[in-house]
């Protein structure tokens, strides 16, 4: 992977945090080895345990990294936005700190945004695996419904809508207007980019899911609660109210590879 760091560094990482006191230090150790890292942004969002201790030491040993908490737990959406409001880079990617994703994976979904073919990618569980734990058919049932209702109003072709890789030029998730809480990101941020009509790309990605027993935090009423967002936000959001300004998209088309006169000889 080092032999493809050809990009300077443009990638803000918001590492999103509550109780990860086990796997923040390993989470971090891997974000610093990841190509065109800038920074490194860990939201403490009220931890409970030995979370917010680590997350200045990591803060003190590395450069790279940033540290800010929450007074009061807020939830997952607003620990992002706490964090997306600090970042600087040119391109911004979420990472949760509990290691279901692995951030070896990182380089290749903002690959498409380097390369200039897109303004958004997402990591998708479901195309061609490289290792995925069996967990929960429930979720997957429920993750293939959202992902079929969001697909139907966005009119994309989505395959993972709930992913928690999502990585986006800086300019438009800074200035999206980012109103959900709890869990509500994953929706409402794909209903947004969809309005503003530029290149999203899907690559595949590894999972590694945990169990209730290992931490887990999503619970059925999440669900319930996505499916109401996939809606309003779809259905009752325009994109003016969806970013304090507009961005614009910068990516160009990615190149027509055509068959040479030997090929098509063959």
């Amino acid at each position: 992977m080092q032999g493809d760091q050809q990009y300077p560094a443009c990638l803000s990482v918001v590492v999103p945090v509550y109780n990860e006191e086990t796997t923040l230090r390993m989470v971090v150790g891997k974000l610093l080895d990841v190509p065109c890292l800038l920074e490194i942004i860990i939201v403490d969002d009220c931890s409970s345990d030995g979370t917010s201790e680590l997350a200045r030491q990591l803060s003190d040993a590395h450069q790279q990294v940033r540290v800010v908490r929450h007074t009061r737990n807020s939830g997952k959406t607003a620990a992002l936005k706490t964090g997306f409001a600090l970042t600087t880079g040119q391109i911004v990617i979420v990472q949760d700190a509990d290691l279901e994703y692995d951030p070896t994976d990182i380089y290749g979904v903002i690959r498409p945004i380097l390369e200039g073919h897109a303004d958004a990618v997402f990591g998708s569980r479901f195309l061609v695996r490289r290792a995925t734990r069996v967990l929960y058919f429930y979720h997957y049932v429920a993750n293939k419904f959202l992902t079929f209702l969001s697909n139907a109003l966005t009119n994309l072709n989505m395959t993972d809508v709930e992913t928690g890789y999502k990585a986006f030029r800086g300019e438009i998730i800074r200035n999206m207007t980012i109103v959900s809480s709890g869990f509500g990101f994953e929706v409402e941020v794909v209903a947004k980019i969809a309005k503003l009509k530029v290149p999203i790309y899907e690559v595949p990605i590894s999972y590694y899911g945990r169990t209730y027993d290992e931490g887990k935090k999503v619970v059925m009423t999440d669900g319930l609660i996505a499916l109401w967002l996939v809606i309003r936000f779809n259905l009752f959001c325009s994109l003016r109210n969806s970013f304090k300004q507009v961005p614009q998209s910068q990516s160009r088309p990615a190149p027509v590879v055509t068959p040479n006169a030997q090929e098509l000889s063959k």
